[in-house]
């Protein structure tokens, strides 16, 4: 610590279906294809990378003879009466029979299972098997055989792995090791026979297909093709010690026949692989729709830093999912609705939604509703509402929400009305409330708005009400219609429009960030590299040379020992200044007394140097000088950061700085990579998003300079991954338009 005024410098020792308009869109497949090196699909040695060396594309595993095998092996195959594995068999071959693949049983106790031969070992089957479906307790002694057999796949339905503690999942550790040494890819283990259901064959359209690391939560997903909405696949992830989500999801968005996917995740295995199969989807514009539930580990911080503390796992996950267009749901009735919509439904031919209704107060009720959600209800043009009221009496409201008043639907008028709202240019999704059943007018409108679905290119929706659903113009009408987007509640046909809102606008501008991550170390990074001290915190002094490395400014300031020589340092900083203490243990020195600002004199420069070093000797903080800097007094305060989640890696973290960060803790996160657009959109994310466009007469804030900051910092956080565990500016003071943006305070942390 600083010894004294004159200061020798010594040192011391963180349910309802939706049929919507059908439209099967054009893929495209990204990348190569190569053989993976565990079975089939593009390997990752092909693909571009970046400055960490992880690749920039997801390989796409070749699943073809996973979902249509020509050959399954079952191992472990029985036909006695009463035991589980008979009814698994059972199941299996009924499900080769459908799919034209040849199954052999594989039992050491059996001649035949099922009047099949059946043989003693994989050794001895009659031919190479695409899949091996293991009916054993353990299935590690059977890898081996299987590789040595070269099958392609296997499936492990045993438990009492990973979701067992600490035992089992040193189990499936050693599970997975055997796997990756064989070649060979493994659906498992703890997973159930959802791959081999039956699907309906007689629907036509864009399928859904389904991922799920719970079978059960899949059901009611699986079950809308009694509705008539058709699915393709169903992957039950499992433990994932080998397949994983990112696998199935990669796949699904090449395959041609699939017009949206749905996931059930619980955990997600690999942050970075989730992220590049999200943006293959993304790149064929498929949307994704997923119901993530529980909570990442995060892994160990310092959370010395603001934003090592505001950064939740969570928040993570919300954010990784925005940015690559996948669609966070919470329940599985809106994961039906949605993912059911945005399969079938075309591409909408504007934004606009119209409200129309038998009653005044069910069009308001939705309406309210409606634009709370962030959808937009045009008002209607004077000609358009003009028009609607030569079929709906004068004293009604057609602005939109649309009243017809009732009696309209009844006869000639309904379909008039329905055919004038579609025709606005304005209007691309027409949206019917039918509160309840009110024969013959919900009968008649039922059957309007079925007919106008055929003859028009936008989206109808209704909601039908009624908590029976047995009515026939519910059952058979609408349900009956492939045109027609039909829901039982307001709340889920607001999320699933304005899910298919957003996902045509997020995929028309859609530019992959991987496609602009850095490859190759910049000369900033170099420079930063010999700041590092693995294992330290850096002193805010150091923290700042950090910055200025990657083009981040920081205020007019220097570094001194004594008191003379801040009083020097300050007639070149240039009065007023602000004195701080520097070193590497000062977290946050506000607190503890640490900073002096408005320092106008010599006198005032002694004394601040004097009171800080002994408070600095008395909390026993070694320092490394103190800082004299320049003091900026006009601004809006912001903090943005850097932390490390242990399933994505590096993030940003930008929000409200200063005292507020804590106090509205108002921040917005990123996962690198990403763009300028996606910058400018976590700025937008922040309720308090208002002060820098100038509040109370203060004048616009640099805005531009603000994303500047934000993109550099990403830029360091992909360059330093490993090297930078946390980063915190703050704050951060953005300056009016056009001044830029200065670093006021600094903290970085090495791992």
């Amino acid at each position: 610590m600083l010894g004294s005024t004159h200061g020798t410098l010594t040192t011391h020792s963180r349910p309802a279906r939706v049929v919507a308009c059908g439209e099967q869109r054009p893929h495209t497949v990204h990348g190569t294809s190569e053989p993976h090196p565990g079975g089939g699909g593009q390997g990752t040695d092909a693909l571009d990378r970046d400055v960490s060396g992880r690749p920039l594309q997801a390989p796409v595993p070749d699943l073809d003879r996973f979902f249509r095998p020509e050959s399954v092996a079952v191992v472990g195959a029985s036909d006695s009466a009463g035991r589980p594995n008979t009814g698994i068999t059972r199941q299996l071959i009924a499900w080769a029979e459908r799919v034209g693949a040849r199954l052999h049983p594989v039992n050491p106790g059996r001649a035949e299972v099922f009047g099949r031969p059946c043989h003693a070992t994989v050794a001895d089957l009659p031919e190479a098997v695409d899949l091996a479906v293991l009916l054993v307790g353990d299935p590690l002694p059977v890898i081996e055989q299987l590789a040595e057999a070269k099958v392609k796949f296997a499936v492990a339905f045993a438990s009492g792995f990973a979701e067992t503690g600490e035992r089992g999942a040193a189990a499936q550790d050693r599970l997975a090791e055997a796997v990756a040494r064989s070649g060979l890819r493994l659906l498992g283990p703890n997973t159930n026979l959802n791959a081999f259901e039956k699907f309906r064959t007689d629907l036509d359209g864009p399928a859904i297909a389904l991922i799920t690391q719970s079978g059960h939560q899949g059901r009611p997903v699986f079950s809308l093709q009694e509705l008539g909405i058709r699915l393709s696949h169903w992957a039950p992830t499992g433990n994932e010690a080998d397949l994983e989500t990112a696998d199935f999801l990669s796949y699904f968005a090449t395959r041609p026949e699939v017009g949206a996917i749905a996931a059930y995740v619980e955990g997600l295995k690999d942050g970075r692989s989730f992220l590049l199969a999200a943006d293959r989807a993304a790149r064929n514009k498929v949307p994704v729709v997923a119901v993530k539930v529980g909570r990442t580990e995060t892994g160990a911080r310092t959370a010395a830093s603001h934003t090592g503390k505001l950064t939740g796992a969570d928040a993570v996950v919300d954010a990784a999912m925005r940015q690559f267009g996948v669609i966070r749901v919470d329940g599985l009735d809106e994961l039906q609705d949605t993912a059911a919509l945005l399969a079938r439904a075309r591409k909408p031919l504007a934004e606009g939604v119209a409200v129309y209704s038998i009653s005044g107060g069910t069009g308001a009720h939705f309406a309210d509703l409606a634009t709370a959600a962030g959808l937009r209800l045009p008002t209607l043009g004077d000609a358009k509402q003009t028009e609607l009221h030569q079929w709906i009496p004068d004293y009604l409201s057609v602005a939109n929400p649309v009243d017809n008043g009732g009696h309209p639907v009844g006869d000639w008028r309904g379909p008039k009305i329905i055919d004038a709202l579609l025709a606005d240019p304005s209007i691309g999704v027409l949206i019917c409330p039918i509160t309840g059943p009110f024969p013959p007018m919900s009968d008649k409108l039922a059957q309007d708005l079925v007919a106008a679905a055929e003859r028009t290119d936008k989206l109808v929706c209704v909601v039908w009400g009624s908590p029976v659903g047995t009515e026939d113009a519910y059952r058979s009408t609408l349900l009956g219609s492939s045109r027609v987007a039909t829901f039982r509640t307001f709340a889920n046909c607001i999320t699933a429009v304005r899910a298919y809102l957003d996902h045509h606008r997020f995929a028309a501008g859609y530019r992959s960030p991987f496609d602009d991550a850095p490859r190759v170390l910049s000369p900033s990074a170099r420079k930063a590299r010999a700041l590092m001290r693995p294992g330290q915190q850096l002193s805010e002094h150091a923290a700042k040379q950090l910055l200025r490395a990657y083009g981040i400014r920081v205020p007019r300031e220097q570094l001194v020992t004594s008191a003379a020589a801040a009083v020097r340092a300050a007639s070149l900083v240039g009065y007023p200044v602000v004195m701080k203490a520097s070193g590497p243990q000062l977290a946050h020195k506000t607190e503890l007394g640490l900073v002096k600002v408005g320092l106008t004199s010599a006198s005032q420069i002694r004394d601040a140097y004097r009171e800080l070093t002994d408070i600095a000797r008395y909390e026993d903080a070694p320092l490394d000088g103190v800082l004299v800097c320049q003091m900026i007094e006009r601004g809006v305060e912001m903090v943005v950061g850097v932390t490390r989640d242990s399933l994505f890696g590096p993030t940003v973290t930008v929000g409200l700085g200063g005292v507020l960060v804590e106090v509205l803790r108002d921040v917005a996160v990123g996962v690198p990579p990403f763009g300028e657009d996606q910058a400018r959109a976590m700025l937008g994310e922040l309720r308090g998003r208002a002060l820098l466009d100038g509040v109370r007469g203060a004048p616009p804030a640099d805005v531009d300079a603000l994303v500047e900051v934000v993109l550099r910092v990403q830029r360091m956080a992909l360059e330093l991954d490993g090297e930078l565990a946390e980063l915190d500016i703050n704050p951060l003071v953005v300056l009016e338009r056009g001044q830029g943006a200065v670093a006021l305070d600094a903290l970085a942390v090495c791992p």
